[in-house]
Formats: C-alpha cells, sequence, structure tokens
C-alpha cells in the first residue's frame, strides 16, 4: 500500500472515530444514576458543578432516545418507536453554542456534523433557523425501528407560547427554565407517557423550579447532584486555578453545583474540612449501625464508630435503597458488619399491616442486633433521658463539625450528595432527600453511648484472615 493509501485509509479511520462519538461513552457514576433514574421517574433534575460532563451526559441520553440504539448497559427509559424531542436553553444563540454542538458537532463548520452524540450515520436531515446563523430549527434522525425521530431546538427567551401545542416524548433542558416553560413542558409530555430532564449549574440560586425538586419533591420525580470530586478528568492544578479566579460566593455553586442557600443550609460547614481519607478501623473503636426505614423513599444505613482517644467520630459506610423488603436490608447489615448494635428510630415499633410484626423486631428475627429501645438524643445534663428532637440532635452535630470532631469518609458519596442539599424553608427542616443524613443522625449520637467494639471474627471476616498476626499486617492496631 502506497502513502497516499495509507493516508486516506488512516483519516478515513480517523472520521470514523470523530462520527461515533458515544461508542465512548462511559458514564461516571453521577451520569449512570442520572439515566437510570429515568426508568421510574417522568422528571429529573442534574444539578452539577462547572465541567463535570452533566451537558454531554443530557446530550448522551437524548441521542439514545432518538436513534433507539441504546447501549448494552442502559438501565434507564426506553422507547421502542422513534420519538419526538424537544431541547431548549436559554437564547437561541446558547441553544446552537451548547446543546446543538454537544448533539452534531460544532455549529460554524459543516465537516463536523457528526461529531457530536448523533453518529453521523443517523442523521437523516437538518432544517436551518432562520435569523440564526449556523444554528437548526429542526432535525430528522434515523432510528432503529426504520422511521426517523424528529428534534426541534427551543430557546426560552421565545417565551413560553413556544412550548405550547404537541405532544412530545422527550424533552432535555440545559440550563434552568421559568416555572412557566416547566409546567409547560410536563404538559406536552403528558399524553405520552415522556420525560423531562434538566442539567444544569445552579447559577440562578433557588429557583422556583430548583425550590419545587427540592422542597416538594413529587412521586415520578429525581434529583441528582456532581461536584468536581466526582469526576477524575480535572486535575488539582485545574481546579485550584478555577477556584482562584472564582469569587467566594461562587466557589461553592462552581465547584459543588450548591444553589446559593446562604444561612438556609444546616451544616454550613466546607466540605474539605470534613472529609477524610478511607482508612482501616483500630479494633478498641467502638462502632455501631443506624437505620432510617422506608420504602417508596429509600431506606438508609449509616455506619460510625468513636474514637474515645480524641473525641472523633467517623462515618465509615452508608447504604441506600428504595423499594426493598427488610429481608434484603438486613442481609446488608449482616454481610458488612455482623453483630454490632443497630440503632433506629420510634417508627421501628410500628407494627407491619401485614405480619402484624413490629419493624424493628422483623429485622431481630432476621439475625440485626437491633438495639432494645428506639433512637433519642444523648440526655442534657442533669436529666436521664434524651428526647427525639430533630433540630436538638443537629445542633450536637453541628458542634462536632465546627470542632473538627465528626469526620465523614470519603468513600461516602451518597451522604455528601443529601448534605449539600440538606437545608431550611422558613426556619424549618425541609425533611426531603435526607435519609442517609437522618440515618447518621441516629448512628453518630448513638455510637459513644451503646457501640461496642469491633469484634476479631468480624474483622478477620472482612478482611479474609484468620489470624491476628496477618490481621495486623493490613496495617490494624
Amino acid at each position: 500500500m502506497n502513502k497516499v493509501a495509507t493516508l486516506k485509509l488512516l483519516r478515513e479511520k480517523q472520521h470514523r472515530v470523530e462520527t461515533t462519538r458515544i461508542k465512548r461513552y462511559k458514564p461516571y457514576p453521577y451520569q449512570s444514576k442520572f439515566h437510570n433514574d429515568g426508568e421510574e421517574c417522568r422528571q429529573r433534575i442534574l444539578m452539577a458543578a462547572n465541567r463535570v460532563g452533566k451537558t454531554y451526559c443530557g446530550a448522551a441520553e437524548t441521542a439514545y432516545h432518538l436513534t433507539g440504539e441504546y447501549p448494552s448497559w442502559w438501565e434507564g427509559r426506553r422507547f421502542d418507536k422513534a420519538v419526538r424531542v424537544w431541547v431548549a436553553g436559554e437564547s437561541n444563540d446558547t441553544t446552537r453554542d451548547i446543546i446543538q454542538r454537544e448533539l452534531f458537532g460544532a455549529p460554524q463548520d459543516p465537516q463536523m456534523k457528526g461529531t457530536g452524540a448523533i453518529p453521523l450515520k443517523n442523521i437523516a436531515e437538518t432544517i436551518r433557523k432562520p435569523g440564526v446563523p449556523n444554528a437548526y430549527s429542526a432535525a430528522l434522525v434515523r432510528h432503529t425501528s426504520g422511521r426517523n425521530s424528529h428534534i426541534s431546538f427551543k430557546a426560552y427567551e421565545q417565551g413560553f407560547e413556544k412550548f405550547m401545542g404537541e405532544a412530545v416524548d422527550v424533552i432535555w433542558l440545559d440550563e434552568e427554565p421559568k416555572q412557566e416553560i416547566f409546567s409547560q413542558c410536563i404538559t406536552r409530555t403528558a399524553d405520552t407517557s415522556g420525560v423531562v430532564y434538566m442539567t444544569f449549574t445552579p447559577e440562578k440560586g433557588m429557583t422556583n423550579v430548583v425550590s419545587a425538586f427540592l422542597n416538594d419533591l413529587k412521586p415520578g420525580q429525581s434529583v441528582s447532584t456532581a461536584t468536581w470530586e466526582d469526576v477524575d478528568h480535572l486535575d488539582e492544578k485545574t481546579k485550584k486555578q478555577l477556584l482562584s479566579v472564582y469569587s467566594p460566593a461562587e466557589r461553592e455553586m462552581r465547584s459543588k453545583g450548591i444553589p446559593v442557600f446562604g444561612s438556609g443550609l444546616i451544616y454550613p460547614v466546607v466540605e474539605d474540612d470534613i472529609i477524610c481519607e478511607d482508612f482501616d478501623l483500630p479494633r478498641h473503636y467502638p462502632v455501631i449501625a443506624a437505620v432510617d426505614f422506608g420504602f417508596d423513599h429509600p431506606t438508609a444505613i449509616s455506619w460510625a464508630a468513636f474514637d474515645p482517644d480524641n473525641d472523633v467520630i467517623y462515618i465509615y459506610d452508608e447504604y441506600r435503597r428504595s423499594k426493598e423488603t427488610p429481608i434484603a436490608h438486613a442481609a446488608v447489615l449482616n454481610a458488612r458488619t455482623p453483630s454490632i448494635p443497630v440503632a433506629f428510630p420510634h417508627d421501628g415499633l410500628q407494627h407491619d399491616k401485614g405480619s402484624g410484626v413490629q419493624l424493628a423486631q422483623q429485622y431481630r428475627d432476621l439475625g440485626v442486633y437491633m438495639l432494645p429501645e428506639h433512637f433519642s438524643n444523648p440526655p442534657a445534663d442533669g436529666k436521664l433521658t434524651g428526647n427525639n428532637s430533630v433540630e436538638a440532635g443537629i445542633s450536637i452535630l453541628l458542634q462536632r463539625f465546627e470542632t473538627d470532631r465528626l469526620k465523614i469518609f470519603e468513600s461516602c458519596t451518597e451522604t455528601m450528595e443529601e448534605m449539600r442539599l440538606y437545608h431550611r424553608k422558613n426556619g424549618k427542616v425541609v425533611p426531603i432527600k435526607d435519609d442517609l443524613l437522618s440515618a447518621l443522625r441516629y448512628a453518630a449520637l448513638s455510637v459513644e453511648r451503646f457501640g461496642e467494639r469491633l469484634k476479631s471474627k468480624t474483622l478477620f471476616r472482612k478482611y479474609g484472615f484468620e489470624t491476628e498476626i496477618e490481621y495486623n499486617n493490613v496495617g490494624v492496631v
């Protein structure tokens, strides 16, 4: 083969790589969660930091729906037919420069068509938008059914009237819309059992749309978050440089995707100050687990250890699942750290309508070491018993956070996700998406009183060793 032919072949190979970009999409865990939530949730938001891949996450899902070419790992919503799709951003220009680019390739260069999330082979036709250079008003995308999916490009600046009319299967909103536009989008997908999802950094703070998801999450809705720590393509040098140019008020929003709640945050602490690297727990640390019961909303379990020498509590493990039975949750408790005490709230004393057995007793019958009594706060000075006040418990934990006496292992990412959104409204705690934080409160405030030292057999079982000498070799004291 001569040099010209070889060069031509290499160019063709490169072209095929560039025009099948989506085949190399390997989602981060937060992206997978966002996609998977679509199986049951009709409306979703991905509220994330800058530069973590949130827009391409939305573009990838949109491309899958348009083409019907779902990857083998896909566990989210599927459409078995050609679909009608809307995508929208703040303005015609931003819709072109961000959404259109991510789906079809660089708008200003015709040679780049097909270098976005939609493969070139699937692009059947594109229709120009009058008055907006290089922008599309619509496009036809080949679907595996043999028919064409239809996608329309819109902008919030056009007004909510442009979001009225036809029924739509999929709507992707990149950036937060006003409430009236979001409401129209929900209406447009009502008859089709369609989906609406938003991807954005919360630059506008606590808008009505964001507030509705965080304060009044309905069945069929979900919230996903992502920070710089959830991705590995941003190195420490880059993150440090970016933080240096953001104002102090912007840093939490830009790096963690946190709306500006101000004093509304329940735990207004710096994440880096409370997160620590995972480490093997010394044997003399008392440990405990705590469960927050749920079904439609998740059952959550938090594990805590107490360092008696330094008066530090460590949250070292987590678990959160919905729509599972006590059998499944008990199996997790028995597998991870068997024979340690487990704290539980007062609703564990409620009787199951089917069996008539108390919920806590069901766990005991499954081999879980539930405490004899339900959770209560540590007794105040001069008191024999504590109360169940959420505010009192939060106050104790906040004091520990602020004095460096409560730490969370960096592997407990779902706990941190909840903490970023845990806030007050009109002075009251908003009990939404707080399952792990409730379990954390039970565990952290119980471990000093009721925790037990890890038993040797438990430690050996965890690490797979049979003798204490071998166990010491892994660095556990």
